[in-house]
């Protein structure tokens, strides 16, 4: 199944308290479980004003359900097409 990077406009993101994330966490899980969609949340990366997430799923469409359902934004959602990290660098 394909891998998708979403990236959430999220206002003070950064400053959310490990409660917020916890609930925001929670919130996601149980709307992925009333899907009862394939999608899987693999995890996400809080910055000051966004967070960028990391979800296998079906299509964008499925992305983009969750995200209404749960009530995230869901301002770019691009599919992820290859991988590398410095590993890629050394010669075989």
């Amino acid at each position: 199944m394909p891998k998708f990077i979403i990236e959430r406009e999220i206002p003070e993101a950064g400053s959310f308290t490990a409660q917020d994330l916890q609930a925001i966490s929670e919130k996601s899980c149980n709307v992925l479980a009333n899907m009862r969609s394939p999608i899987q949340w693999v995890e996400s990366y809080v910055t000051d004003n966004k967070v960028y997430c990391i979800y296998i799923a079906p299509d964008e469409m499925a992305i983009r359900a969750h995200a209404e359902q749960g009530d995230f934004p869901a301002n770019r959602v691009s599919r992820i097409l290859s991988v590398i990290d410095p590993t890629a660098a050394e010669r075989c």
